[in-house]
């Protein structure tokens, strides 16, 4: 049996060292196992500490195609005889007895593609982060059981993945996981979560309004799109029109947009008021808070334009390689 730890990584100097001494030491606890950094183009001086650890490092040939669905891609491409491989983000810790606790839980359930385990949101202070321990919270006993996806990395057999085709999408600039989920569940497989520590998240310290702006120019927003996009035609389109909630926000936001529209070309300024507060004092209400419910409006509003996005951006095609070079040693 052989196990490996993809971690993918941009300008991750700050963790990078932390992420990589987890994924040895989970992988130690298994009897060892390989590490593959994918680097993106970090400027940072994330690959010269991550070469003082010793693993091998790939990073893209062209940062202009760099995204999350080519990072993780890199990173699974590059293992070609593992049994088992685990995806963790620069920013994350993995914890290490959940390797062990993973490959028990797939080997004991057949029918499971992957499982993942609790995730911990260490830096809160950003609204977008708050919300994710928000809910995870509120979720309680949920996050154990089947799920449709694995955000924040899982535990993957390899020959599963290898049966529906690629890891990551390429061209996914966000909501990689998830579509991977889709795949893999419409080709007759299950994905879970066990009751166990997975990963620390470290995540942006960035501003909730920051991040949106910048996930909106660096086109992380346009992955909604992507997967909608990508889904068409497919066997997976199933999943992704019943289980992605982005698509269902985006066509509730189409639906508002067409609503303040029609008010303000029939003269009715009262009704177009009533439309524009409508969203906002519902989704205040669902919040318990102005402020996170304001927060939410935003956002719903961002996925609606990004979803557009990402329905125009050119594909290339996932089946192709990832070009990248080894810069394991200076």
């Amino acid at each position: 049996m052989k196990v490996a730890v993809g971690i993918k990584a941009l300008n991750e100097a700050a963790h990078i060292d932390a992420a990589i001494a987890s994924a040895r030491a989970a992988l130690d606890s298994v009897g060892g196992g390989l590490i593959v950094l994918a680097d993106s183009g970090s400027g940072d001086g994330t690959v010269e500490l991550a070469r003082r650890h010793g693993v091998r490092i790939l990073q893209l040939a062209d940062p202009t195609q760099r995204s999350c669905g080519a990072g993780a891609q890199l990173a699974f491409q590059s293992v070609s005889d593992a049994d088992y491989f685990y995806l963790l983000d620069g920013d994350m810790v993995l914890d290490p007895g959940f390797l062990k606790a993973g490959i028990a839980f797939l080997e004991a359930n057949p029918h499971h593609a992957a499982v993942g385990g609790r995730v911990r949101e260490a830096n809160t202070d950003s609204i977008e982060f708050e919300l994710r321990a928000h809910n995870d919270r509120v979720k309680g006993s949920s996050l154990a059981g089947d799920v449709d996806r694995l955000d924040c990395g899982g535990l993957y057999r390899v020959a599963a993945v290898r049966a529906v085709g690629h890891f990551a999408d390429r061209n996914l600039h966000a909501f990689e996981e998830f579509e991977l989920g889709a795949r893999l569940r419409a080709a007759g497989w299950k994905l879970a979560r066990i009751d166990v520590p997975a990963v620390e998240h470290h995540g942006h310290t960035v501003g909730g309004y920051r991040l949106m702006w910048r996930r909106l120019r660096s086109g992380y927003a346009g992955g909604p799109g992507e997967v909608v996009r990508a889904a068409w035609g497919q066997p997976h389109w199933g999943q992704i029109a019943r289980n992605f909630s982005q698509l269902r926000y985006s066509v509730v936001v189409y639906g508002w947009w067409l609503a303040l529209l029609l008010a303000m070309l029939a003269g009715a300024p009262i009704a177009a008021l009533l439309f524009l507060l409508l969203p906002l004092v519902f989704l205040t209400i669902r919040r318990r808070s102005l402020r996170v419910g304001l927060y939410s409006l935003a956002t719903w509003n961002v996925i609606a334009i990004g979803m557009l996005q990402g329905l125009c951006r050119p594909r290339r095609p996932t089946s192709a390689v990832v070009p990248a070079r080894d810069v394991s040693k200076a």
